[in-house]
């Protein structure tokens, strides 16, 4: 079937030193010779690239390069050109216009990528991790999307689709011999495939902790009663003024976000409104909301004053917002102001009375004293979700594929534990095998699809 030829601005709106187009499909060539009378581009070579102007009927608009990517070598797998022109946004609008009149049209949101998944060019996983690779805004984020885009999801799920495929195969063939009442998949071998299986969907379920975090970020709400020095930490991680910093108690009335960058991963930093009981309407709604915050956090930076004598309400306020899944540090702050041998006495404090594990630490903002420790604590929380896996799932989708997966895998185990019927088992052996390919796109459907691309930036 033949495809629209679609064009495109690859690169960003705006000015810019040079702006690309794309155009992919059948006709991309032709549609750019129209205006591009340098070179007969139907006799060249592919993976070359041609200097001329690029034309409107008789009216020069610029002075272009055109590269040429003949099918099947090119990311859509179709005959496909990139012109790279001086980089005004009218420019690419006059180019993109004229195009359109030699018969191309705009290309939708991510349909580039859709044509390469559709063409076979990549998997449906790979497709999102081109996603995630423009989107990525730290180093962890790029590295695992790039693991993705090379097909590291794919070649785990793959091998795991081909095995778990003889033995549906075999079961199907024990169904065409029903009359005969013979056994060809080996029950046995079955199951010990099975257990394997569920071990490695285990093992790639337990790395989308780590995944989320490096994708987006760790988010980290720092919390205490008013003037602990939450708007004083924020500044001095960030080392820049991001919040107001004031001894009026109630001056943070909302919260503040900020991303801060620690050995390659993002963690954002959630300053809070200070807990406390408060009469004022808005400073109430700035508490509420960041007790909301804390129970979206993964991690809990509670800060405790260290002038207090004592801290009984801050015990009470951290006993309120724990729970399993927190990660705590305890940081006693404006340790500047007061003798060494206190810090004793507040880790003490907190550790009679606080069961659940965390860690203490002492800082001076406005000294700057020991906040590195801070992000070494921060850091090692990442570094502590990592996994033996060397793929990591970082994609919602692929978790709750992954999930389905295991769940049919635990259902079809049960089936031959009770010796359920064969056509029962063929049933729960091939939802899992769907649940799977749901990953790389061999089992979807077109809202599955419309909704992966429909993120993607149009160009892409």
């Amino acid at each position: 079937m033949k495809q629209d030829t679609i064009c495109a601005l690859a690169t960003a709106n705006g000015i810019g030193a040079i702006g690309v187009i794309r155009i992919s499909g059948d006709d991309a060539l032709s549609v750019v010779q129209r205006s591009f009378p340098a070179k007969d581009l139907s006799v060249q070579k592919s993976h070359t690239v041609h200097y001329g102007y690029f034309m409107d009927r008789e009216e020069v608009i610029d002075e272009v390069m055109m590269a040429i990517f003949l099918a099947p070598k090119s990311f859509t797998t179709e005959n496909s050109v990139e012109i790279s022109f001086h980089g005004s946004p009218h420019i690419g609008k006059k180019i993109l216009e004229t195009l359109i009149k030699n018969g191309a049209r705009m290309a939708k949101a991510g349909e580039f990528t859709m044509r390469a998944f559709m063409n076979g060019r990549i998997d449906l996983s790979q497709a999102e991790a081109i996603a995630d690779i423009i989107a990525s805004e730290n180093e962890a984020s790029r590295k695992v999307a790039m693991s993705q885009l090379k097909g590291g999801v794919s070649q785990e799920i793959s091998v795991l689709r081909n095995d778990l495929l003889n033995f549906v195969s075999l079961i199907e063939l024990e169904l065409d011999f029903a009359e005969e009442d013979v056994e060809f998949a080996d029950r046995t071998a079955l199951v010990q495939l099975l257990h394997k299986i569920e071990t490695k969907l285990k093992s790639l379920i337990d790395t989308f902790q780590y995944g989320n975090a490096i994708k987006s970020g760790v988010a980290v709400a720092i919390i205490g009663k008013p003037n602990a020095g939450k708007s004083t930490l924020l500044n001095a991680l960030l080392k820049e003024e991001r919040a107001i910093v004031s001894d009026i108690a109630g001056t943070t009335r909302d919260t503040i976000e900020e991303v801060l960058h620690i050995k390659g991963n993002a963690f954002r930093l959630i300053d809070t409104a200070g807990l406390r009981e408060t009469a004022d309407e808005i400073e109430k709604i700035g508490v509420a909301k960041a007790r909301e915050k804390v129970n979206s956090a993964e991690v809990l930076v509670y800060l405790a004053d260290a002038n207090s004598n004592d801290f009984s309400e801050d015990i009470d306020l951290l006993k309120s917002i724990l729970r399993e899944d927190l990660k705590v540090i305890i940081c006693a702050t404006k340790i500047d102001e007061v003798l060494p041998t206190k810090f004793i006495q507040i880790e003490e404090a907190f550790r009679k009375e606080i069961v659940s594990d965390f860690d203490f630490i002492t800082i001076s903002a406005v000294e700057n004293q020991n906040i590195q420790d801070l992000k070494n604590e921060l850091s090692s929380y990442v570094e502590h979700l990592k996994s033996e896996s060397n793929v990591v799932i970082t994609n919602q989708r692929h978790y709750e594929a992954l999930r389905k997966s295991i769940d049919a895998v635990y259902r079809v185990k049960e089936a031959i534990s009770h010796q359920i019927s064969t056509e029962l088992l063929a049933y729960e052996l091939k939802n899992a095998l769907e649940y799977l390919g749901e990953i790389s796109g061999e089992f979807t459907n077109d809202e599955v699809l419309g909704n992966i691309f429909s993120k993607f930036c149009i160009g892409k």
